[in-house]
Order: structure tokens, then C-alpha cells, then sequence
């Protein structure tokens, strides 16, 4: 891949990863604390290992465009909350620093798991893992108690007019 293929790529993408991660936002602070320990099903995870999950993965993968190499850091927060902040602490400043990458960084070859390719084409594959298990998640919502957020429209719990605001 080019440079300047790269740089093309980080542009389309990026504006999509920060509007992800405002929805995405709005589902973690959706949890409920007092029954974040619900799941669907013995072979699903919680709703808290959910969110722990999205919020460590997408940290996963931008450290990893960020750093040229992808190195997993387990982390088990406590609470929804706690998975909530270290969102909002951690994922802007990494798209911040992303957005600042140079085309030669965007373009190098990184290796996860079997797949080798460019870093930038990571932030595709950050986008579809974080989109598919925020699906999961919102999925769990209504039965651990909560509202659903508006995602791509309004939901039973957000019309459309607050949808907008979003």
C-alpha cells in the first residue's frame, strides 16, 4: 500500500471510528450496575464482560496501528462505570494521535494473529469488531433493566426527535 493510500484510508475512516465510538459510548453507559451480571445464555459473557471486552479491544487495536505491534493487556474493571471511564479516557487520545500518524506508519505491514497487513487497514477491522459486539451488547440492555440508546435511529426508548440530537 501506498502512502498516500494510507493517508486516503485514515481519512475515510477516522470521521467513522469517532462516530462509532459516540454510539458505542452511549450503549457502555447503558449498563446497569445492578445487573451488569446478567447474560443470555451459560456460553455468552456478562454484560459487564461485554463491555469490558468493546472497550479493551478497541483500545487493543489502536494502540496497536499507534505502536506498529498488537500486545493484548488484560483488564477486569468492576463496574460499568469503570468501564466507562477508561473509554473516555483512553480512545480519544488514541484517535487524537492516530489522526497525526504519517502515511509511511499508516502503510507498514503488522501482523495479528494470521492476518498481515497495512496498520491502517486495522482501524476497518476495530470498527467491525467494536459495531458487532456492541450489538451483542445492546441486545442485553432491555433485560438487564435499561433503555436502549438510538444507535443508527431512534429505538422503543429513544424517539427519534432525541435520535437527532445525536
Amino acid at each position: 500500500m501506498t502512502e498516500e493510500t494510507a493517508q486516503a484510508l485514515l481519512d475515510y475512516l477516522l470521521p467513522q471510528l469517532q462516530k462509532e465510538f459516540s454510539t458505542t459510548r452511549k450503549v457502555l453507559a447503558a449498563v446497569p450496575a445492578e445487573h451488569c451480571d446478567y447474560k443470555p445464555s451459560e456460553l455468552c459473557m456478562t454484560g459487564l464482560q461485554l463491555a469490558n471486552h468493546i472497550a479493551v479491544a478497541e483500545a487493543f487495536f489502536l494502540r496497536g496501528v499507534l505502536n506498529g505491534a498488537f500486545e493484548w493487556k488484560a483488564m477486569e474493571f468492576k463496574t460499568p462505570a469503570e468501564v466507562l471511564a477508561f473509554y473516555d479516557e483512553t480512545i480519544p487520545p488514541l484517535m487524537a494521535q492516530i489522526a497525526g500518524m504519517p502515511g509511511a506508519k499508516l502503510a507498514q505491514d503488522i501482523t495479528f494473529a494470521v492476518f498481515t497487513q497495512p496498520a491502517v487497514t486495522y482501524l476497518s477491522f476495530d470498527m467491525s469488531h467494536g459495531i458487532h459486539h456492541r450489538g451483542q451488547l445492546s441486545a442485553y440492555l432491555r433485560p438487564m433493566g435499561a433503555k436502549v440508546p438510538s444507535i443508527y435511529g431512534p429505538s422503543a426508548d429513544e424517539p427519534i426527535a432525541a435520535a437527532a440530537g445525536h
